[in-house]
């Protein structure tokens, strides 16, 4: 899955940022939802087998592409009539509020720092049926040390019992452990890997990284390609972050 990084350069990383489209919703017939509607079919194979009810999507460095790859990953799902929860576990910068316009003031900050904590409060119900989204709260001083407790590991349970899939935008892996730590909760990682901006050594770097902590990373997505209508399998997206 780490195939063809001879592709990968070295030009400066790119660290402006674009709006976010989930063209899924918005351009269901457009070439870039086909193409997200393949990587769900290559999860979905992933899944074959195994119980994979837990996800978490992250990138080697920032502006990648995780989020989007993420969000509309998760539409697709639920337009399959699976109960899905997006859970942006980015809690450094947090962005998926943004995309669905909602309220950040409560979230899974929230939920881990609570004495008596009730999930179902501060988790939104979407315009997608079956999608819901659990946003990251207020940014806590400790976001590693949250994702690393117990509570997260009954909090992750109960997503488990509530609903069919859970997906998780996670930081990069490089800047911060948010990523590796949450490897070990959840079922699978998606690597998102970005055209141009991607360096070679850092996706290697993060690679061993997810290696330590016995990720178990069901795919990479080769992200922002050029659009060859030649080839298939390949995500092609104007996304970022």
């Amino acid at each position: 899955m780490f195939n063809n990084l001879s592709l990968f350069n070295k030009k400066k990383k790119d660290t402006t940022r674009t709006a976010y489209e989930i063209v899924t919703m918005t351009r269901p017939q457009s070439f870039i939802a086909e193409e997200y509607r393949t990587l769900r079919t290559n999860i979905q194979f992933s899944m074959v087998g195994r119980k994979l009810k837990t996800i978490q999507f992250t990138s080697s460095g920032p502006n990648e592409g995780k989020t989007t790859t993420a969000v509309n990953v998760a539409v697709l799902f639920a337009s399959q009539g699976k109960k899905v929860l997006l859970v942006d576990a980015d809690m450094r910068k947090p962005s998926l509020h943004t995309v669905f316009q909602v309220s950040n003031q409560k979230g899974l900050s929230t939920i881990l720092t609570d004495e008596k904590p009730n999930p179902a409060s501060v988790i939104y119900p979407l315009e997608q049926n079956h999608l819901f989204l659990l946003t990251s709260g207020i940014q806590p001083p400790n976001p590693s040390e949250l994702l690393a407790s117990k509570q997260m590991n009954i909090l992750m349970q109960y997503f488990k019992e509530h609903y069919d899939l859970v997906i998780f935008d996670l930081p990069p892996i490089l800047p911060v452990t948010d990523a590796q730590i949450m490897a070990s909760k959840v079922d699978g990682t998606v690597f998102v890997i970005r055209h141009n901006l991607a360096h070679l050594n850092e996706v290697l770097q993060a690679k061993e990284m997810l290696q330590r902590v016995q990720a178990n990373v069901i795919g990479a997505v080769f992200n922002d390609k050029p659009h060859n209508k030649k080839m298939s399998g390949t995500y092609y997206s104007q996304s970022e972050k």
